[in-house]
């Protein structure tokens, strides 16, 4: 069986991090991403939130810099899906669908997924009017109308943010008052550009080669409406990516439960970027929760 000192579980700008500066620190390091360099962020066209790039940076392209830089120093990319992990164990112990390994130390950089509306043509409508990320992808609708489900504080921070870029914002929620904190609520009224429907799901996405509109159910009567826009912002949650690590760590509402140092509830595995709980998830927070663990991770081989 095959021995590394750091394996990072997650290929996205967490993962890369982390292992670009254990990569440097001179421990043998891999990494383990099912899908591609980059994670979510690599399904962002253009990244303007990033420094360094005063043009904005395609998301993609940035997570194969990332990846190319931390393979310069060393780390080594396998494009596998972990099946198993036992991080109790000494060393921690994964299978992936192609190998078994074990590490002295873990680092999970699985990140976190968009929780979907669950509509027809939602998955194809993406990078078409349909968003995830108010932040990384509102300045395409500059000028426009868009729409915000939810009810919660992402959505609220994104209505806000939206409402100083966009024409109108249509902040649509199943209920009848919002869940945000109440920090958000004065703002939110005080917007001009903004509209409230209340007690309302989303029955349908109204497109031709892009979204034009919505089609809403009222929650207690049953009426369908329709809207017109030209965006539609999902902001319903996060599922976080941790089913593997159910009953061997403690979790906090399905996050890893982690402070700002990284580590877990089981020494020698740290969480870092969306995976993690925090407040704020972006992909300058997940790069910096990576060159932190890397310094717990030191610490942690030191002592053995």
């Amino acid at each position: 069986m095959e021995h590394v000192q750091v394996a990072v579980l997650g290929g996205g700008p967490a993962g890369y991090t982390a292992a670009l500066y254990c990569a440097r620190a001179g421990f043998r390091t891999v990494i383990l991403e099912k899908l591609s360099a980059g994670g979510q962020m690599a399904t962002t066209s253009q990244i303007d939130n990033y420094p360094g790039f005063d043009e904005g940076v395609d998301g993609f392209e940035l997570g194969m810099k990332m990846q190319a830089q931390a393979e310069r120093f060393g780390a080594e990319s396998f494009l596998e899906e972990v099946l198993s992990v036992d991080l109790n164990a000494v060393p921690k112990k994964i299978v992936t669908d192609s190998r078994e390994l074990t590490a002295d130390a873990v680092i999970l950089a699985t990140g976190a997924s968009a929780r979907k509306l669950g509509v027809a043509d939602e998955d194809s409508l993406v990078g078409r009017g349909v968003a995830y990320c108010a932040t990384c992808d509102g300045m395409f609708y500059k000028g426009k109308t868009v729409a915000v489900i939810g009810g919660g504080n992402t959505a609220a921070a994104d209505a806000l943010f939206l409402s100083r870029i966009c024409e109108k914002v249509i902040l649509i929620h199943r209920r009848d008052t919002l869940r945000a904190d109440r920090v958000y609520l004065n703002p939110l009224q005080s917007c001009d550009n903004l509209e409230f429907i209340w007690n309302s799901t989303v029955d349908a996405i109204l497109h031709e080669q892009k979204v034009t509109g919505l089609r809403l159910r009222d929650q207690f009567s049953g009426e369908l409406q329709e809207i017109a826009c030209d965006g539609v912002f999902v902001a319903v949650g996060q599922l976080p990516n941790t089913s593997l690590f159910e009953g061997q760590l403690k979790l906090e509402h399905g996050y890893i439960a982690a402070d700002e140092t990284t580590r877990t509830s089981v020494p020698g595995v740290f969480a870092v970027g969306d995976v993690r709980t925090k407040v704020l998830r972006q992909v300058i927070t997940a790069a910096s929760d990576g060159a932190v663990a890397s310094h717990f991770v030191e610490e942690y081989l030191a002592s053995l």
